[in-house]
């Protein structure tokens, strides 16, 4: 079961070493400006889990209002210089600290896979809780389920966990929530990768009832 605190001090102390593996031209990207040409200039979208703001948020920031949540300090304060336009707060994905009905959409790239296998139905919740009726998500989960550590993440000498719940349980739980989940798409997880193989990742696009 993944630990918060892990997680969580993981993305602060792995801060650099985290950015320098960002892709901006990642093939979840064409996913994104699918679901932002939908929405009005005017739309206040929400990361959830946004790390350091780079690619995603920034991307928002160019076609709605942006709003960032995230556990670890160190990315917020990086998403602050990154994207300068976003309101961001620290906090729970299982716990969103927004108000009821206050957003018009919600992204969640590679960021429910760190929440512990038991909140994940509590997360689907929240984002039914703060998107206005008819709002949209779109939601990141690897498409089998999966759990595991690596105690040495991306080489820079601390821990990170993941709880994968899979694409089909992420499913039920947002429909459960009150979404209705218009398309699945599967990513793998780079542009090189062979595209007959069976996708590492499914994207979720839902729209609240």
């Amino acid at each position: 079961m993944v630990d918060k605190r892990t997680v969580r001090r993981g993305y602060d102390t792995l801060a650099d070493a985290y950015a320098a593996e960002r892709d901006d031209d990642g093939p979840e990207m064409a996913l994104l400006e699918e679901l932002l040409d939908e929405l009005s200039a005017s739309a206040r979208v929400l990361d959830a889990g946004c790390g350091n703001g780079e690619p995603v948020l920034r991307a928002v920031a160019t076609e709605a209002e942006p709003v960032g949540v995230d556990v670890a300090r160190e990315q917020l304060r990086r998403t602050a210089a990154n994207v300068p336009s976003a309101a961001v707060a620290q906090g729970d994905m299982a716990a969103l600290p927004l108000r009821d009905d206050s957003v018009d959409a919600i992204v969640a790239f590679w960021s429910l896979i760190h929440v512990p296998f038991a909140e994940h139905a509590a997360v689907a919740a929240e984002f039914a809780r703060v998107t206005r009726p008819g709002g949209r998500a779109l939601v990141c989960e690897g498409t089998d389920p999966w759990d595991g550590t690596n105690p040495d993440w991306l080489d820079g000498g601390a821990p990170m966990e993941w709880n994968m719940a899979g694409a089909e349980t992420t499913r039920e739980q947002l429909r459960d929530a009150g979404f209705t989940v218009e398309a699945a798409r599967g990513v793998p997880d780079s542009l090189d990768d062979d595209p007959d193989e069976t996708a590492p990742w499914t994207f979720l696009l839902a729209r609240l009832d």
